[in-house]
């Protein structure tokens, strides 16, 4: 895909941030459509950090909750390229599956793609081979843990392992996940990938909602997931805040190179 000027400059948006599980998009006061090739997309503009800031609630679709399997991540991303945007915040719900204090923040620095049918890739006419050695941005993590560290928030750093969903996943299945990963979810792919193939930066940050199943007491439970997101979204929206102020004019990464020289 070519790059893309911004449809709307008078938002200067250069910024999207794609809401997990509870993110609304109160606070809002633009609402765009944006058309693209694999569907249309309802962006809502707010202000965060100082910033006009396109959000993109990840499973709200009108009134009913898409479930992560179901979800159109090609649309999403490509609105976000539509609007000329060149970085991504995401926010993810995930389960721990080691010592990870449910409750805490977790920035991923890598991950494992265990999903099985979701239209994975922008390039199906010809071979890209999109870099993905340093998949999340280096420089919006620096920030994201400079931005936690300094209100003393909690979080730790490791390998994120997306699961097909919707289901939790079995005890055999999370023995086999911790061996070589950290967390469990069902959302950060192929969103990550995709945003890869358009040469953009991306970075996550999650919130660690529970024990994986199996690795805590009793049956995991969706209300136990949405009573950690309510108890920690305000510490989540000051990061957000603070990392979003903080990102500079100019990139210091190499995120604009993943598909440079990978085409055949």
């Amino acid at each position: 895909m070519q790059e893309k000027e911004n449809i709307y400059p008078d938002l200067d948006l250069q910024v999207a941030l794609i809401g997990g599980v509870a993110f609304t998009s109160e606070g809002s006061d633009r609402e765009v459509l944006v058309s693209t090739l694999y569907g249309d997309v309802l962006v809502h503009i707010l202000k965060i950090g100082g910033r006009n800031v396109a959000l993109i609630p990840r499973h709200a679709d009108g009134n009913r909750h898409v479930p992560p399997h179901m979800l159109n991540y090609r649309a999403n991303i490509c609105a976000i390229h539509e609007l000329g945007i060149k970085r991504i915040i995401s926010t993810n719900s995930v389960g721990t599956m080691k010592n990870h204090p449910v409750g805490s923040f977790f920035l991923p620095n890598d991950f494992i793609d265990l999903t099985k049918s979701r239209p994975s890739t922008f390039f199906n006419e010809r071979t890209v081979h999109v870099d993905v050695s340093e998949p999340y941005c280096p420089h919006t993590r620096q920030l994201m843990s400079a931005s936690l560290a300094g209100r003393n928030i909690g979080f730790s750093e490791g390998v994120y392992i997306c699961a097909e969903g919707p289901r939790f996943e079995t005890k055999a299945e999370i023995r086999m996940m911790r061996q070589f990963g950290d967390v469990v979810g069902m959302t950060g792919l192929p969103e990550i990938v995709l945003a890869k193939e358009l040469n953009m930066c991306y970075a996550s940050i999650c919130t660690i909602t529970n024990d994986a199943c199996g690795t805590g007491t009793g049956k995991m439970t969706v209300t136990e997931v949405l009573d950690t997101l309510t108890n920690i979204n305000d510490k989540l929206r000051g990061v957000l805040s603070d990392v979003i102020r903080s990102l500079p004019e100019q990139y210091s990464c190499t995120c604009s190179l993943a598909t440079s020289d990978a085409e055949f």
